[in-house]
């Protein structure tokens, strides 16, 4: 039994010891540490806190296109886009398109170009590709949107058969 609390008496000299001869360095690394987490949250909260604006920006586009105020719709939607965010920038470069709310073919293109930069899943990126193509070929561009249609196809992408048959006709 007093073998037991001297070995406890050794092992908590030990800690004490290396806990006194690195303190500073202990120390240190547990502030590093506690303002990392901190930041962790602070950053996690700010990107909440954008999606949910950038949410706000788009509903406010749909509400104005229901009253018929295409111009503050069309500005809304391009600031989503803009804002790079991967779920409602999609959505507003779809609504733009659908209702024919920008004249500016280069303008859109750049927007099919600042999507394809985002992380998507590579079927998303396909689909945003397939998309470009049509926006091409819709606009009497039918090289480029071939040509797209061809590189979706070599790459073997989910919407191959779509881009064949699109391709084909």
């Amino acid at each position: 039994m007093e073998q037991n609390s001297d070995k406890i008496n050794n092992i908590q000299e030990k800690i004490n010891s290396i806990f006194k001869k690195n303190k500073i360095k202990i120390l240190i690394f547990i502030s590093i540490l506690v303002i990392l987490v901190f930041s962790s949250f602070l950053l996690n909260e700010n990107k909440k806190k954008n999606n949910v604006l950038i949410s706000e920006k788009y509903f406010k586009a749909t509400i104005f296109l229901l009253e018929d105020k295409k111009f503050e719709a069309k500005n809304n939607l391009e600031e989503v886009i803009l804002s790079k965010n991967k779920i409602y920038s999609l959505l507003a470069l779809n609504t733009i398109l659908e209702k024919n709310l920008e004249s500016d073919n280069n303008k859109i293109l750049s927007y099919f170009n600042l999507l394809e930069k985002l992380n998507f899943s590579q079927n998303t990126k396909d689909l945003i590709i397939f998309k470009k193509a049509l926006f091409l070929i819709k606009i009497n561009d039918q090289k480029a949107g071939n040509e797209i249609l061809s590189n979706l196809i070599e790459k073997n992408s989910s919407l191959k058969p779509l881009a064949q048959e699109l391709k084909n006709n």
